[in-house]
């Protein structure tokens, strides 16, 4: 017995040991159950209040019109009942048919009933009124359920009459049996009307269910078909706003690898392809590179670096679109395009620089401003020809916001790229010579946006492009 018991604890100990653990978590009820529930209980509760009022009520009822009638018969029959030797000869019939026992109580406790005849139940109350005492006497016998009452009925005498409660108790037994049968099938009928009630509510319910399972299975984002103006319809509605929104994003960000990837093809073939050159001329036997191949391929090289270095830290930038702003303070935004003219005059060559600049501020990131703006400003110098101007303005509209305006002389923008020359790694056929990534205007958009604002680019009259970043704020004087 003790070998047999020694494998099947070493079992449950490598059970024990492999981590295997009993499942405590609660098993939760469904909310569908929980409705059914909650609905059967209220109407349950209902039907039993109303059936124990009714059969308190009707039992009430009942015992007070027995006691008037017992009393009422007592009376009648206390003011002609006979002398004691002749109330013995009554027929017993008269009272049996009616369930009725009658008794005549002296005051010594002696107590006269008709020959044959059952002897009500007598005691201290009926003695009492028999002896003057009390004027009359109400009571239930324990004994034999009998209701008893004693009136005064001459001198020295009691009359007694009792009823059995037989009868009555039978009564209100049938009435409390009927109202459970009926509050028994109102209750079962309750709990079918309720799971119907539960099921048809719940079922938008279960449908937005079953999509987010869908959604988190397949990463399918097609919208619930929506019935309906309530609540759950209207959170149907908010559920196929947020799908959208994850589908759109989930585009967006699709959009941004695959031109990522185009974008990146290039610089990184023509890397690939100059290092490939210097290699295969440093072998034995390759013919040698000249000093001026080699420098230019060099400098080649550190373009095409330079090149993805900008592009991999504008991707980084745009990857912030969705998230948290890091440095959220008060900004002067004369102050920040200060700060970006310094950085573009150090490599705008001979583009001179022409600024008007209004006191404005605003909450926000004031590295993310300065980004921005310094976009613009390398974007005009890029196209500015030599020698030319670059105008940059900050001035407030009255209406609660202002503009940062940068206006340049460059071969301005066609009409047909103007809409689109603030998407991610769009270029418009005079740019697509000149370095650059594509993504310094999506950069400028979307640091507008997040300070609430917008960017747009208009055709200067004269020839050339004025972008404007619009933000809210308000003026201030910076004298104060």
């Amino acid at each position: 017995m003790t070998g047999s018991a020694q494998p099947a604890i070493g079992v449950a100990g490598g059970a024990a040991g492999d981590g295997a653990e009993p499942d405590r978590t609660p098993k939760r009820i469904s909310l569908r159950t929980r409705v059914m529930l909650l609905a059967t209980l209220c109407v349950g509760g209902t039907v039993a209040l109303v059936s124990l009022v009714t059969y308190l009520t009707v039992r009430d009822n009942v015992y007070d019109q027995f006691d008037s009638s017992l009393t009422q018969r007592a009376h009648a029959a206390a003011q002609s009942v006979p002398v004691a030797s002749q109330f013995q000869n009554l027929p017993t019939a008269l009272f049996a048919s009616g369930d009725i026992q009658i008794g005549l109580l002296e005051a010594d406790d002696t107590l006269v009933v008709p020959r044959g005849a059952a002897k009500p139940p007598t005691g201290e109350p009926e003695l009492a009124v028999a002896r003057g005492g009390a004027e009359w006497s109400l009571r239930t016998d324990k004994a034999s359920e009998i209701r008893v009452v004693a009136v005064p009925s001459g001198h020295g005498q009691a009359l007694v009459l009792g009823q059995s409660l037989a009868q009555t108790e039978r009564t209100l037994g049938d009435l409390a049996l009927v109202l459970m049968l009926f509050g028994g099938i109102g209750v079962v009928v309750a709990a079918g009307a309720a799971t119907a009630v539960a099921r048809t509510a719940l079922r938008p319910v279960e449908r937005l269910t079953s999509a987010t399972e869908r959604v988190a299975d397949t990463m399918d984002l097609r919208p619930i078909p929506v019935t309906g103006d309530d609540e759950l319809s209207r959170m149907t509605q908010s559920f196929n706003t947020m799908l959208g929104a994850v589908a759109e994003s989930q585009a967006q960000q699709s959009r941004l690898v695959a031109d990522a990837g185009h974008e990146l093809r290039t610089p990184l073939t023509s890397l690939r392809t100059n290092l490939e050159l210097l290699l295969s001329a440093d072998r034995s036997g390759a013919p040698p590179l000249d000093e001026t191949m080699r420098s230019e391929i060099e400098a080649d090289i550190r373009g095409q670096l330079d090149e993805l270095t900008q592009l991999i830290g504008d991707l980084v930038e745009l990857a912030r679109d969705s998230g948290p702003q890091e440095m959220i303070e008060r900004v002067d935004l004369a102050e920040v395009v200060e700060r970006a003219l310094d950085r573009a005059r150090r490599r705008a060559g001979d583009t001179e620089f022409e600024v008007r600049l209004q006191p404005w501020e605003l909450t926000g990131d004031p590295g993310v401003l300065e980004r921005a703006v310094l976009n613009l400003l390398d974007n005009a110098v890029k196209f500015s020809p030599a020698g030319e101007t670059v105008h940059v303005g900050l001035r407030p509209l009255g209406d609660g916001t202002a503009v940062v305006e940068v206006a340049d002389r460059g071969p301005g923008i066609s009409p047909g790229d103007l809409p689109r020359v603030f998407d991610r790694f769009y270029r418009s056929a005079e740019a697509r010579t000149l370095p650059g990534s594509g993504l310094g205007l999506a950069i400028v958009l979307q640091a507008a946006q997040r300070h609430g604002g917008g960017a747009f680019a208009l055709a200067r009259e004269g020839g050339g492009t004025v972008m404007t970043i619009r933000l809210p704020g308000v003026a201030t004087d910076r004298d104060e």
